[in-house]
């Protein structure tokens, strides 16, 4: 995350993300003993093993500045508390282009929430989507262009607060 928006987290999935980066902090060590060992093995051009424990404390870096800017800006257990507005944390009932057959029901917010696995689709409260919803009442239609250039309709048909 590069701003500092607020992002809605369940309290189980705020829990799992504080484990993990907890276990990638304390993993720190082992990996900068792997980086020693790699070196000591002789000339850094030619190994294999020391570029690859470098790269591998890379990533492991960065998921701990993405774990930590996330629960540095996370609000924890507050989903929205009225229905009829999207808002984040929000499972909404849309239809497009004035087809009130197509449905799509899905929760605005974002991948990190741990909702259950097929349960619920997510989209980004940042998503075209997403951005096109918020603070969209029941009956409301709001546009947003896709990736291809194509501008889009979308009705809110209902907007209710998630819960796990």
């Amino acid at each position: 995350m590069t701003d500092t928006q607020v992002t809605w987290l369940t309290q189980e999935s705020h829990d799992r993300l504080k484990a993990e980066l907890d276990q990638l902090i304390a993993n720190r060590p082992v990996i900068a003993a792997e980086i020693n060992d790699r070196r000591e093995e002789g000339d850094l051009r030619e190994n294999g093993g020391y570029h690859a424990a470098r790269e591998e404390q890379g990533q492991q870096e960065a998921r701990i500045r993405q774990l930590q800017d996330l629960l540095n800006n996370a609000k924890v257990g507050e989903a929205p508390k009225q229905s009829g507005i999207a808002l984040p944390g929000s499972v909404v009932k849309v239809y497009y282009d004035g087809d009130k057959s197509d449905t799509e029901t899905f929760l605005i917010a974002t991948r990190q929430e741990g909702v259950k696995e097929g349960k619920l689709e997510v989209y980004s409260p940042k998503s075209p989507l997403g951005e096109a919803l918020i603070d969209a009442k029941v009956g409301e239609t709001r546009t947003y262009t896709v990736p291809n250039g194509n501008t889009v309709k979308v009705t809110l048909v209902s907007a209710e607060p998630y819960h796990d």
